[in-house]
């Protein structure tokens, strides 16, 4: 597997900008032996003007990194109504990921007419080798096991696949170990990862669809309480199925200095580096 580093560990609550300058971002996970960054519209996206994007891309081939990802649009991490919009105009988007050198793109599905536009967004980025994933996520057409399998069965377009996300997946009351992982397999093309904790005094709460109300809490991937996700499980499923793309850090920590960042990261790596 590929170590790649999300710029959301820096990014601001609004989800909209980074808290430290992408360049030290970059630069960071380059020192640190990161393969790749994932890339979200905070740092550039259809909004940005094409000085910008080769910008962006300059400072991702200085460092020696490659994009792992690209969420071109705010609305797709903000999962409001607006976010699958994108499905129904996706140029802006590929051209995003293709500036940046990305062959992957996010996209969020959230009632059966997403599905239409899901297909010919496909067929769009597959012109262009791109491939279109979904990220298992509370409050939309992927929250469970079974049904985002039926929902990819339907679009029925092989450059569409999913985001293993353990936590969301535990948010939904879903299984997330290799048996999941075995269901999931045909369209398994990135891992993000995240740890949290259910439980009923969580100062955080997100809704679901099919649970209802989560209160939960945040917890360090090196946590060792046990009361969260259990990430030797993840990556020995990861293992067991022949997974060889990229694991990407990805939990929100609203950094604001570099130096924070660059602890952070080291931390990350040594942690992913014991698991591994």
């Amino acid at each position: 597997m590929k170590l790649s580093l999300s710029v959301r560990i820096a990014e601001a609550a609004c989800k909209t900008k980074l808290n430290i300058p992408f360049a030290e971002i970059a630069q960071i996970a380059a020192d640190l032996g990161y393969s790749a960054l994932c890339m979200r519209a905070s740092v550039a996206g259809v909004h940005s003007s094409q000085a910008e994007l080769e910008q962006v891309r300059s400072i991702v081939d200085q460092a020696g990194l490659v994009v792992s990802m690209v969420t071109a649009d705010f609305n797709i991490p903000q999962n409001n109504d607006q976010a699958p919009d994108a499905l129904k105009n996706i140029e802006p988007s590929l051209h995003v990921a293709e500036v940046l050198g990305s062959r992957m793109i996010r996209v969020c599905l959230k009632t059966e007419a997403d599905i239409a536009h899901a297909q010919k967004a496909a067929d769009l980025a597959a012109e262009r080798g791109m491939q279109l994933v979904h990220q298992f996520h509370p409050a939309c057409l992927f929250e469970e096991v079974e049904r985002s399998v039926a929902v990819l069965k339907q679009i029925d377009r092989p450059n569409v696949g999913l985001i293993y996300e353990p936590a969301s997946l535990l948010m939904c009351g879903q299984e997330y170990g290799e048996t999941t992982l075995r269901q999931i397999l045909p369209w398994l093309m990135n891992v993000y990862v995240q740890n949290l904790v259910i439980t009923d005094d969580g100062p955080d709460h997100l809704e679901t669809w099919c649970l209802g109300d989560r209160p939960f809490q945040l917890l360090p991937y090196w946590d060792e309480s046990g009361r969260g996700i259990d990430f030797q499980k993840v990556v020995d499923g990861l293992q067991a199925v022949g997974y060889g793309g990229f694991f990407t850090v990805h939990q929100a920590e609203g950094i604001v200095t570099a130096d924070d960042a660059r602890a952070y990261a080291v931390r990350c790596k040594e942690w992913v580096d014991s698991l591994l």
